[in-house]
């Protein structure tokens, strides 16, 4: 019974991508009635969920940190591309696309997929274990790219408002690569033992011990159906972006909220894979994916979108106001307080959902 259920799955998530690509080539740079965007939608979550699987099947084969620095990048790459096609077709009404994008990854990930991962294991098992070492230099890269990109350019003199001039964003998207790539360094090569699961005891968990990792063919199969998922994921949500600009519009939102969602959108893969690592008690890997997952939206969309503005006819935005730079701030000294003592309880997970709740409420009514 579990392999015939196992087969199916199979053969769910390769179809699924495969059947989103035509959906995608179908639907490209046309105008969509309402029932169609709802199917574009649907086929867009499909495409999400088989990114998800097909991004652990590569992690259970290249084990820990290597497998949530896949998952990673990927989600960010759509990010990136996300931001970069709506920016080149939104002219200066999205000049703040990136900035309000990157920042409610940051939020996401650091308040919403990790107090929600954190929630779920102490529920279940009392406590949530980690390890400091790890966690904690994410978070060092995390808090200086962060100010670096975000909160320096609404200080900055050089260009008006809360802009870098054209050096100013130079030594902020060079530095953003060479911290992030430092990271990688440190989380894959150097330090890989500070990334990886641990016991309440504190004994590393070096390996999987529940499965056997997979064949190299389902590997293969699964590098590119990963691949033609995260296309498909991009372009329809490209396709449905317009709709939820109109949305939002029409609901008299504030335009940041654009960048909620899209946020949201992209990091579905993430917080369902962080979800089920949770559950089985590897909150380390739950953390290596929210926090890798906001550092590289930060190390590798800051440098795109430097390169882009070259040729984008708009300004680019970055500044934080001075809300959001103290909601930004309050995370940092509360991720601070959760990995220091290395384990957490139910209560800091709340307190960091909290936040994010906060977030939220003044996106939609700041």
């Amino acid at each position: 019974m579990i392999t015939k259920l196992r087969a199916s799955l199979s053969q769910w998530t390769v179809v699924t991508p495969v059947v989103s690509f035509v959906v995608l080539v179908l639907t490209w740079h046309k105008d969509l009635p309402g029932w169609a965007v709802a199917v574009v939608a649907c086929f867009l979550v499909g495409a999400v969920l088989s990114a998800v699987h097909h991004a652990e099947v590569i992690a259970h084969w290249s084990g820990e940190p290597y497998g949530s620095l896949v998952l990673a990048v990927a989600v960010t790459v759509i990010e990136v591309a996300l931001i970069v096609t709506l920016m080149a077709d939104g002219g200066d009404k999205s000049s703040t696309l990136a900035r309000d994008t990157v920042f409610a990854a940051v939020m996401i990930t650091c308040n919403g997929i990790l107090g929600l991962s954190i929630l779920v294991a102490a529920i279940k098992y009392r406590t949530a274990v980690f390890n400091a070492e790890g966690t904690g230099a994410a978070l060092a890269c995390i808090a200086t790219l962060a100010t670096l990109s975000l909160v320096l350019p609404t200080f900055t003199t050089s260009s008006p408002g809360p802009q870098f001039s054209t050096t100013q964003l130079t030594f902020a998207a060079t530095a953003s690569l060479v911290v992030y790539g430092l990271f990688v360094a440190t989380q894959t090569v150097r330090h890989r033992d500070y990334f990886l699961p641990v016991t309440p005891e504190g004994r590393v968990l070096d390996e999987e011990e529940h499965a056997s990792p997979p064949t190299l063919r389902a590997v293969g199969v699964s590098l590119l159906m990963l691949a033609v998922a995260l296309v498909a994921v991009v372009g329809l949500a490209k396709g449905v972006s317009p709709t939820i600009e109109t949305a939002v519009d029409n609901a008299g939102l504030p335009h940041a909220v654009v960048g909620v969602v899209i946020a949201m959108m992209v990091l579905l893969p993430e917080t369902i894979a962080a979800l089920r690592a949770a559950i089985r008690n590897r909150v380390q890997t739950s953390l290596n994916l929210a926090l890798g997952s906001a550092l590289a939206s930060i190390g590798l969309t800051i440098p795109a979108v430097a390169i882009a503005s070259s040729w984008l006819s708009g300004p680019l935005v970055l500044g934080l106001d001075p809300a959001h730079m103290v909601l930004l701030t309050l995370t940092i000294v509360l991720l601070t307080l959760t990995v220091i003592p290395r384990r957490a309880t139910p209560l800091q997970g709340a307190v960091h959902l909290a936040v994010l709740a906060g977030y939220v409420v003044l996106a939609l009514n700041p």
